[in-house]
């Protein structure tokens, strides 16, 4: 199973690596929205940092959902997936590897230029340090989570849309507690663990149930 799980996500992020621009999307629009608000509500550092967590985890939250719809697409429309559902490894496993490419290529770059939306927002290091460590457990749940919503609008027109209707609601509390995470360790640092151990729960929730979850919806799509 091991083998099998790095195959295909050498093979993810090979072909990845051959359609950057569908990779740099995300990116790209994720520094923009975090560039442009500055611009439109000032630049007083006390506003920047009051509203700095909340714009970051947004941003991040629909820079993830842009590459929801690709996730699987583009092995169901050349007949790639029907073979990953005949191989005599789980289906799971196949999924979990997908997603973890996924999170790989527009997770966590978001995760890395952290530090540089931190200088942006004024906030303080401690605060950027905190701001890491929530998105890096929040931003895989949000790709676990939008997986499950790829696979059961896959093949169906306007399937965008209908992801964004499908996890969005499951994506505000990893946006709340994440948010929250950043938030509190400007104000009372004691909170801040809390927050970060509800993140660790979603994460660690969203690896056990939602490969499996996926995998069922790729079946009914499929069949």
């Amino acid at each position: 199973m091991f083998q099998t799980f790095k195959t295909v996500l050498a093979r993810d992020i090979l072909l990845a690596t051959r359609r950057r621009t569908d990779v740099l999307t995300a990116l790209f629009f994720f520094l923009i929205v975090i560039s442009l608000f500055p611009l439109g509500v000032g630049i007083e550092s006390e506003v920047l940092r009051r509203i700095g967590p909340g714009v970051v985890w947004v941003a991040a939250l629909l820079a993830s959902m842009l590459a929801l719809e690709r996730l699987f697409a583009s092995d169901f429309a050349d007949g790639t997936l029907e073979q990953m559902l005949l191989v005599p490894q789980p289906l799971g496993i196949v999924v979990f590897a997908k997603v973890t490419a996924h999170w790989l290529l527009t997770g966590l770059p978001l995760v890395l230029i952290a530090p540089l939306i931190g200088l942006q927002y004024h906030l303080p290091g401690a605060t950027q340090g905190v701001m890491m460590l929530a998105l890096l457990l929040g931003t895989p749940v949000l790709s676990l989570i939008g997986a499950i919503g790829a696979a059961l609008t896959l093949g169906l027109r306007g399937g965008g849309i209908l992801i964004s209707l499908l996890v969005l609601p499951l994506y505000i509390p990893v946006l709340i507690y994440g948010s929250g995470a950043v938030s509190a360790s400007m104000m009372d640092g004691a909170a801040v663990q809390a927050y970060l151990f509800i993140l660790g729960a979603f994460l660690l929730l969203a690896v056990v149930f939602s490969p499996w979850a996926t995998a069922a919806a790729l079946r009914i799509s499929v069949e």
